[in-house]
């Protein structure tokens, strides 16, 4: 394990920095936008999922940071509990699980960039070009802003944060002044807020409960944040609020405005905003074609600096995985050098956005801008899910030891906790399985499958070869040594 001296020449986050990081990394303005296209029925899904995922995870994070504050998170966590293997094997599929994530999210703002420029760059909206050049052209910024430093690297984040919440303070107004002047665009009815139990309906639960993941990444950088088992749980409070706010209210006030029917999982918000203010009157004829200035414009700029800030966020949390892996040993020791000037694992964080690169083609090889999107999103919730699976289990495991000062403990102690972690594992490992099926509109099903299942066993079989090698390496040459 590093040192705090070689890893963190700055402790560059406040309480202020880490809730806006908790922000920006725990909710996404596209989950909301698919609960909406899916009816009232998605209000009960997002309880649900807040209950039986993001509430044991937020808790368990919040004991496992008290109970290991060092860089690292869930790898050190992980480590501790179950050893070196499972610790590098939680740790990759941690960090490769962002190679799809950061792809679908790009495509997410490049998406509602598009209004940017109104009727005249919508025309690009089935364009895999464009969708390709401006999630390539965003992950090469946010990398050189992260090497450049956590100081500066965090700007991005803190904007993002904003840029995420001032769209859902604009829905959440427009959505109730639509109500209060129109009424309802949705029947908010028994029938319609039960959630349907197809198996297609099921599937869609697990993509919500993955929208509520977000609040581990802070801890691995924990030696980079200010009193950090003091700063934590408090971030963690005042996020989690926000976020949940975000994504119910969000939702609820999108159904006001709009029928479910009239939004997609790519544009639906920058749709609900935009047909919401025309229809309170806000929009001139023929606005969106006319200019810059205005509504429309001014979220659209907000939604793609958000989904941006999101990706630089968890673009400079993961890439300290590799970074302490390096110093560990367990990855070559260039992942864990410091680039010289700027003191940021400037070598991790160039690896990921390059592996990152090639997720982009081959996320959109062979299919459509949206089967893009889908497949991609199905694998990020796979391999982020699996890490989890490590987490519920360690925090668990770690029940049976003593719990030292300063230590925050989940309310109602063990018995609380061993329960929380047994629910949250079972809800992942059931989201794994769910999302293995590919989206009932998508044209080639059986290329979907291929895709999310042999992506998923490519990073295994990889994750395990580079944790064999090295350790090969050194039990010949400790051979040689003797024979010699």
């Amino acid at each position: 394990m590093a040192s705090p001296e070689n890893t963190s020449p700055k402790r560059a986050m406040g309480l202020r920095d880490l809730i806006l990081f908790y922000v920006v990394t725990g909710i996404s303005l596209r989950w909301i936008a698919a609960a909406a296209a899916a009816g009232p029925s998605s209000l009960i899904i997002w309880l649900g999922a807040w209950l039986t995922f993001y509430l044991p995870l937020t808790l368990s994070v919040t004991e496992l940071t008290s109970r290991f504050p060092q860089e690292g998170g869930l790898y050190v966590w992980t480590k501790h509990a179950f050893g070196d293997f499972s610790g590098f094997m939680c740790a990759w599929m941690y960090w490769t699980c962002n190679l799809p994530y950061f792809p679908s999210v790009l495509y997410f703002a490049a998406g509602n960039a598009l209004y940017l420029g109104g009727t005249r760059w919508l025309g690009l909206a089935k364009s895999p070009t464009f969708f390709i050049v401006f999630a390539c052209s965003a992950l090469v910024l946010a990398t050189i802003l992260h090497i450049v430093g956590l100081n500066i690297g965090k700007w991005l984040n803190n904007i993002g944060a904003i840029g995420m919440w001032a769209p859902i303070a604009m829905i959440i107004g427009m959505g109730l002044l639509a109500w209060w002047r129109f009424g309802s665009a949705t029947q908010f009815t028994r029938s319609t807020m039960i959630p349907a139990t197809r198996l297609t309906d099921i599937v869609f639960w697990s993509i919500l409960t993955f929208a509520f993941a977000g609040s581990e990444a802070a801890s691995f950088m924990a030696e980079e944040i200010k009193d950090p088992r003091r700063n934590m749980p408090r971030a963690l409070f005042v996020g989690g609020a926000l976020v949940t706010i975000g994504y119910i209210g969000g939702t609820l006030c999108v159904l006001l405005a709009l029928p479910s029917t009239k939004l997609n999982g790519l544009e639906g918000i920058m749709q609900a905003i935009a047909a919401t203010a025309e229809r309170v009157g806000w929009l001139g004829a023929g606005w969106l074609g006319a200019g810059w200035f205005g509504i429309v414009p001014l979220v659209a700029l907000l939604i793609t600096l958000s989904n941006l800030g999101a990706a630089g966020a968890f673009l400079a949390a993961t890439a300290r995985l590799p970074f302490v892996a390096g110093i560990d040993r367990y990855l070559p020791a260039a992942f864990g050098r410091l680039h010289p000037r700027w003191g940021t694992p400037y070598v991790a964080l160039l690896t990921q956005t390059a592996v990152a690169l090639v997720f982009v083609f081959l996320g959109q090889a062979g299919t459509s801008v949206k089967g893009a999107y889908d497949v991609m999103v199905s694998l990020g919730v796979i391999t982020y899910f699996i890490p989890f699976q490590f987490l519920f289990a360690v925090m668990i495991k770690v029940q049976r030891d003593p719990a030292g000062p300063g230590v925050f403990r989940v309310p109602g102690g063990k018995p609380v906790a061993i329960v929380l972690a047994t629910v949250g594992f079972t809800v992942t490992t059931a989201a794994i399985v769910l999302s293995i099926i590919p989206a009932a509109d998508e044209p080639n099903k059986v290329l979907a499958v291929v895709k999310i299942v042999g992506l998923t066993s490519i990073l295994l079989v990889v994750g395990a070869a580079l944790y064999a090698v090295p350790k090969v390496k050194r039990r010949l040459a400790t051979r040689h040594a003797q024979k010699n």
